[in-house]
Parts: C-alpha cells; structure tokens; sequence
C-alpha cells in the first residue's frame, strides 16, 4: 500500500537545504534530523545547485571567523603603519 506523498512547504524547503549548503553536513544526516528522505532532500539539493551554479556561496562560519581576524589585523597594521610614518617624520625632522 503506497503512503500519501508528504508536500513541504517553499520555506521548509529552502531552510533544508541551506541547513546542508551553508554547513557542508552531509545530507542523509541533515535528511535524518528532520525527518525527511533522503533521497527528497538531495533532489532538493541538486535543483538549488542547477539553479545557482553560477554564484558563490557563502562564507562558512569558519570562512567568516578568519575574515573578522585578518579584518582587525588589517586595521592594527594601518594604525602601527601610521605610527612609523609620524615617526619617521619626527625623527627626519628633527636631525635636520
């Protein structure tokens, strides 16, 4: 006796599959923790592929986390080069 076909919501959809774009889990576990075939979420998957094949994703939390970090030491070695320049500036001055 076949079951009657689940329908899921556009939304519901689209938070499963960023669930498994966005972390890079794979997805029968994503599949499992909401209770959904696997085989649905990974023609769900492969359709947003298809559709977005040309963009980048994006960052990962990891990804974001280095780009915070190299963003602050980008502003520390601005503010230390500044410094050596008014330094630098100082001192050829005041040999003259």
């Amino acid at each position: 006796m076949p079951r009657p076909k689940k329908s899921f919501s556009p939304e519901f959809k689209d938070e499963a599959v960023k669930m498994v774009i966005e972390t890079s889990r794979p997805i029968a576990r994503v599949a499992k923790e909401l209770g959904i075939n696997e085989g649905t979420l990974g023609n769900w998957v492969a359709a947003y592929r298809r559709d977005h094949a040309g963009e980048e994703p994006p960052p990962t939390l990891t990804e974001r986390a280095r780009l915070r970090e190299l963003e602050r030491e980008n502003r520390e070695l601005k503010m230390e080069l500044e410094f050596m320049k008014k330094a630098a500036a100082y001192f050829a001055r005041d040999h003259r």
